[in-house]
């Protein structure tokens, strides 16, 4: 009897191994996809309809016979189940294991080691161990010749050590992401697997032979389906779609330092952290061994991305924001966007430099040494021209204080040596610690303290002045000054940009350690300085970065690229740019892409690979309505699967959020510590970067604009945080840039505005 794969003879649970991971699969919400990816040309699609544990109809590979479909899906079922098992297996062998150790500080370690295994191994709900499978044709002498692999999220086993399912980062999985028939890499046969919560329930294959390709571009309709899926609470994974562009950046080499472009629904942030999980993959011991990084814009940010590593198997990466990165001080504080500009430039690391610097004294006195009957002394000259050495060759301040008493004590033991005494180690050691040499390096070389340091800058108009001279105008001096002079440290009144310069002069003082690797997201909004304080902390490390010039909302966000790689520290760092959305419908990405030319002039417009005329719908709203008609906008959003957000001005969200609760409709108000577990969440506008919602539902554009200085470019990221559905609601005028292409003769065709809507739908 046929196959699906057409290969004459029917599949059994011995073909399969095992392969992890797709999330349920939902019905898609009839937007086209025109290609996905266009960079591919699919082979052949064949589907076949079959029930799913609900009842409904899933896309299947038919092969012939009606019975054949059932009979592929048995099999891959059972190799599910057994795939399951297996991964229970695993764990139980992991936890029956002793921690045995020569120690009881090396068995708790062992013991953690051990904890961490177990966790990664867990069977997670809703996570089925594969999402595909590859068949390699019969050449022996290729990669993976012959061989039949399920691909999944991570490894799994059977007892006698035959692998069940491959880990999607293992070489020979990569074919999965980037065969085509152009080149086939060897396979003869691709199959993705369609899930209802942990149901299989469909099946498609792409043969690889002559005469299997159509050569039409045929999407697949699983890939579509898991796009489009409708998403409510934290960030997923990708594992299952990752596009070959998206695959290149992932895969790429250790050490290279990639900065990636994205435009809103490419997937650049779930392409960074994938790009991790590959790397503790591959190179595991020198990730673990200097540490890995992932550093976002805000909690809220955090909060939504904070289950895609574990996901993946990777439960240790640490993600922070900036703040969290820089605890010097404690932030209470915010700057005025004229000051943060001016703490953010990379002109404050010389002014810094200098201040540290200043602390040294010129030498006035010798240096007396008294060994039993004899005096040692070094003149006052001499100690200069050590100072002067050191300073000459670049080292830390701190470095070069230590360096200053073993220079003193080398100088002292000189003299003894001349002098016919025998001297060694423990004498120099001697020397360096006797009372005269310390006391004259606490005198020229005194210790320094990095928060002293700029709270003196920022309290003190003449200190800063000594330190600025030549690098800050009077007037940028005058600006940075506090209007009054704390007490202490405790009752600064310290901003963000305070901490990065805190942590800048403690660089001066001391070196900081180096990370393997970090990925930073919305890089855009990072300061000249935010960007010193990552590159030093990975400069034998690479970095990630992940942004879009256009969404840069900070007072000293980046206008190119080319500029955040050199104060990284990484100026050899690759621009790749992400350009195709695959989530957000092309008319939300159009209609947002008429600020462009305002906010990023350089930049191109995504294109959308989903096109759906009922995506967007701009209404008028008489200014005593608005409360009802965003009720019955949310309840309608509601009404379907997916996640809702409000998005409106900060200081609009008080009052949105009142009225949803006049109209009894469930919510949760997004703060800087909240999560994303209700469907429905007012959101602040200055939160949203990074986030994305099926619906979402902007309210009075104009007032987000109007709210700070980069306003435009906070409107652009609340439009493009819809993936489905985008509804703005307005009482006064839109915003210039949007307004001529909300009306019905803008150059976007308008259909007929809703039955019970006031709005024209575009």
């Amino acid at each position: 009897m046929p196959t699906a794969s057409g290969n004459g003879r029917a599949p059994g649970p011995g073909d399969a191994r095992p392969a992890r991971d797709v999330a349920g699969m939902a019905p898609a919400s009839g937007a086209g996809v025109a290609g996905i990816p266009a960079c591919r040309t699919e082979p052949d699609l064949a589907m076949l309809a079959v029930p799913d544990h609900e009842g409904r109809t899933a896309p299947g590979r038919s092969g012939g016979a009606d019975g054949d479909g059932d009979g592929v899906l048995a099999a891959e079922r059972e190799h599910l189940r057994a795939a399951r098992e297996y991964l229970r297996l695993m764990r139980e062998n992991v936890l029956s294991l002793p921690a045995m150790a020569g120690d009881r500080v090396s068995q708790e370690y062992l013991k953690a080691d051990l904890h961490r295994r177990a966790e990664a191994l867990r069977d997670l709900p809703g996570a089925p161990l594969f999402f595909g499978r590859l068949d390699y044709a019969g050449d022996q002498d290729a990669p993976g010749g012959g061989e039949i692999l399920h691909i999944g999220r991570r490894h799994v086993h059977d007892p006698q050590g035959r692998p069940a399912v491959i880990d999607w980062r293992a070489p020979v999985a990569r074919p999965f992401y980037q065969a085509t028939v152009a080149d086939p890499m060897n396979l003869r046969l691709r199959r993705r697997f369609g899930f209802s919560g942990d149901a299989l329930t469909a099946y498609e294959d792409e043969g690889f032979r002559a005469g299997d390709a159509r050569g039409d571009g045929a999407a697949s309709r699983i890939l579509i389906e898991e796009i489009e899926r409708p998403r409510s609470g934290p960030m997923r994974d990708i594992v299952a779609t990752i596009a070959p562009d998206q695959d290149d950046i992932v895969r790429a080499d250790p050490d290279q330092t990639i900065c990636v472009q994205g435009a809103p629904g490419t997937g650049k942030t779930a392409v960074g952290l994938h790009r991790i999980a590959y790397l503790l993959y591959a190179h595991q011991a020198r990730m673990h061994r200097g540490g890995v990084l992932v550093i976002g814009p805000n909690k809220a940010f955090l909060s939504y991305i904070r289950g895609v590593l574990p996901a993946l198997g990777e439960l240790d990466v640490r993600q922070v924001t900036m703040t969290d990165l820089l605890d010097g001080v404690t932030v209470r504080a915010r700057d005025n966007a004229h000051v943060a500009r001016i703490k953010g430039d990379a002109r404050m690391a010389g002014v810094l430099r200098a201040a540290v610097w200043s602390q040294l004294v010129e030498p006035a006195e010798p240096v007396m040494l008294v060994r039993g009957s004899r005096r040692w002394r070094v003149p006052a000259f001499e100690l200069a021209g050590l100072m002067a050495e050191l300073r000459s060759r670049g080292v830390r301040y701190g470095s070069g204080r230590d360096m200053f008493g073993h220079r003193i004590a080398h100088a002292i033991l000189t003299r003894m040596e001349a002098a016919g005494e025998a001297c060694d180690d423990r004498t120099h050691e001697s020397v360096r610690r006797s009372q005269p040499v310390r006391e004259t390096v606490d005198l020229l070389w005194p210790k320094v303290d990095p928060v002293r340091v700029v709270m003196r800058l920022l309290s003190d108009p003449a200190a800063l002045a000594r330190a600025a001279d030549g690098i800050l105008s009077p007037e940028e001096q005058r600006a940075l000054a506090w209007a009054r002079v704390p007490r202490g440290p405790a009752s600064a009144p310290w901003t963000a940009a305070d901490a990065v310069l805190v942590d800048e002069a403690a660089d001066v003082v001391e070196r900081a350690g180096g990370l393997s690797h970090v990925v930073v997201d919305e890089a855009q909004d990072l300061s000249p300085m935010e960007c010193r304080a990552i590159g030093r902390r990975c400069g034998t490390g690479s970095v990630t970065v992940l942004g879009d010039l256009a969404q840069g909302t900070a007072p000293a966000a980046a206008a190119d690229w080319a500029h955040v790689l050199a104060h990284l520290g990484k100026p050899g760092g690759l621009v790749r740019t992400l350009d195709t959305g695959y989530r957000v419908p092309r008319q939300i990405l159009e209609y947002a892409g008429r600020l462009l030319p305002s906010i990023a002039p350089g930049l191109l417009s995504a294109r959308s690979l989903r096109q759906d005329p009922g995506s967007l719908v701009v209404s008028r709203v008489e200014p005593g309505l608005l409360a009802g008609e965003l009720a019955r906008v949310c309840a309608r959003a509601l009404a379907v699967p997916g996640s809702v957000a409000v998005i409106g001005a900060d200081a609009e969200v008080a009052a949105l959020s009142s009225q949803l609760s006049r109209a009894g409709l469930a919510h949760a108000v997004l703060d800087t510590g909240a999560t994303l577990e209700h469907r429905l969440v007012i959101v602040p506008a200055t939160l949203a970067k990074g986030l994305e919602f099926d619906h979402v539902i902007a309210v009075e554009p104009d007032r987000i604009v109007a709210a700070e200085p980069r306003g435009l470019q906070r409107l652009y990221v609340t439009l493009t945080r819809a993936v489905s559905r985008l509804t703005v609601l307005h009482t006064g005028p839109l915003p210039r840039e949007l307004a001529d292409g909300a009306r019905p003769d803008g150059p976007v065709r308008c259909s007929e505005a809703e039955p019970d809507g006031p709005g024209p739908r575009l």
